[in-house]
Parts: C-alpha cells; sequence; structure tokens
C-alpha cells in the first residue's frame, strides 16, 4: 500500500500573503524582491509594507525582480525537509519570468516539486493557494493538484 505523501503548498508574496503567515496548514510564501534606489530588498523581510509605500511617496527608484535561483533552492529545500513534495505557484508566467525559472530548476528536485502557472497574480493567486490546500485536503496528488489549477486558468 501506498503511504499518503505529505504535500506543502508555496507561493510568492505577489499573492498578498505574508512569510510565515499561513505555515501551519502547510503553505509557504518566498518573499519577492524589490529594487529600491539600487538596493535589493526582500518583501516583507526588508522591506515593509509601511516602508514600500514610503518609498512610492519620496519618489523612489522601485522595480521589480524575480527570486534568485539560490533563494528558490533554499525555499524549496527546506520545505521538503518536513514535506514529501511541494506544489509551487508562482507569479503568473505572463507578468513575470518567476515560473520559467521554477519550472526550470524544479527539475533538480527529482519531481519532488510540482510548478504550477494557472496565470494568476494578486487574489486570484492566493485564491489559488488555498484551491490548492482544499485539493491537498481531498487527498489529491502534488500532479493532480497541479492539472487541477492549470485547468482552472481560464476560471477568473
Amino acid at each position: 500500500m501506498d503511504s499518503v505523501k505529505k504535500i506543502a503548498i508555496a507561493t510568492d508574496t505577489n499573492s498578498g500573503m505574508m512569510p510565515r503567515e499561513h505555515e501551519a496548514e502547510g503553505i509557504f510564501v518566498l518573499p519577492m524582491p524589490f529594487i529600491v534606489d539600487g538596493v535589493s530588498q526582500l518583501e516583507s523581510v526588508e522591506l515593509s509594507r509601511d516602508d514600500f509605500y514610503e518609498k512610492l511617496i519620496s519618489d523612489a527608484d522601485i522595480s521589480t525582480s524575480q527570486p534568485s535561483v539560490g533563494e528558490l533552492t533554499e525555499f524549496w529545500t527546506e520545505i521538503l525537509k518536513t514535506y514529501d513534495e511541494v506544489v509551487h505557484i508562482p507569479t503568473s508566467s505572463v507578468l513575470s519570468n518567476s515560473y520559467a525559472t521554477a519550472l526550470t530548476l524544479s527539475k533538480e528536485f527529482g519531481g519532488k516539486v510540482r510548478v504550477v502557472d494557472n496565470r494568476r497574480i494578486s487574489i486570484a493567486l492566493k485564491a489559488s493557494v488555498f484551491d490548492a490546500v482544499a485539493l491537498r485536503e481531498q487527498g489529491k496528488s502534488a500532479e493532480e493538484i497541479q492539472t487541477v489549477l492549470e485547468d482552472m486558468r481560464t476560471d477568473y
């Protein structure tokens, strides 16, 4: 008899979720980097929302970036210390290279990381995370969760 795999759900802060906010539910959130006046800062780690808005008001030079391969590798490696698989739901592939980077890197994790591209951001991305949790609770595998979420990409 196959044992049930412990599946973590992962996303990034573009979902509006903050790191450690839902870890008890098996949800992990990767901070997205912002470049503020030439200095990279991780959202909610080195740059709070209040600080971000203050920088905007003060006309700071702000741009976004994607997590580095090293940050993503460390993120998944930490999760896989206590989970068997990760369903990673990054920012939409239409808006960021985060998906392409994650998909390429996932191949180095021997099938333990499934990367979902359901082309969502913000509140719709957050809804996808909770959809994934519900599917996991229904006993779906990581592969099945990925398939369902990608099949739902036009529902919003």
